[in-house]
């Protein structure tokens, strides 16, 4: 008898042709698109600590491919997300959010939850999820093959970015841990416990466990 395994595909926003929004830090240029591929690389290094877990990756190390080139990792696997960071010309906005269907509107909210906790941000949207209708262009790719996208923090907040910079591999860690127990159960009603309650948790056991 076989174990059962599970696809996840993991990916990073942008592409190495294009770095998405950018900033600036002492005067150095800091790229969304480097900080999604550092994010993606944290987590997928948590997921390949599971067996039974089947990785799908737009690249390793530094390697960002194309949009079209992720989209295509979506087909057959059990769970795709795309990190990215958001940006705005107000500096003070600030927080999570995952974009996704509405199917996955728990996912999404348990996903931004544990980000914002493990940043010490807050929850953007509907309790961190908003459907793709209500972001800035109106219908995303990767989203409509059925993926998620993490906005993990404001790259154009000096407060985000210094939470991502510091508290990042906490994150992708309890965010591995959240779409581990996704996929291995695909059952997440009101049985389960709550959003606050479950990140709060991850969050906890890690932070121990360090």
């Amino acid at each position: 008898m076989t174990n059962k395994t599970y696809i996840i595909t993991n990916t990073s926003g942008h592409s190495d042709k294009d770095s998405g929004a950018v900033t600036t830090k002492d005067g150095v240029l800091i790229k969304e698109a480097d900080l999604a591929v550092k994010f993606r690389n944290a987590v997928l290094h948590y997921l390949q600590q599971d067996k039974s877990i089947i990785t799908r990756t737009d690249g390793y190390g530094k390697t960002n491919l194309s949009l079209n080139e992720a989209a295509k990792l979506i087909d057959g696997a059990d769970l795709s997300i795309e990190w990215h960071l958001n940006a705005s010309s107000n500096p003070t906005a600030t927080g999570v959010e995952t974009i996704a269907l509405p199917k996955d509107k728990v996912l999404a909210q348990k996903i931004s939850s544990v980000v914002a906790q493990a940043f010490g941000l807050k929850l953007r949207g509907r309790d961190g999820w908003i459907d793709q209708s209500e972001s800035a262009r109106g219908k995303l790719l990767f989203v409509s093959k059925g993926g998620l996208i993490g906005e993990l923090a404001f790259i154009s907040s000096s407060k985000d970015l210094e939470a991502f910079e510091s508290r990042y591999w906490v994150a992708a860690k309890a965010v591995a841990e959240v779409m581990i127990d996704y996929v291995k159960s695909k059952k997440w009603g009101d049985e389960m416990t709550t959003i606050a309650q479950t990140a709060n948790v991850l969050i906890q056991g890690i932070e121990i466990g360090q």
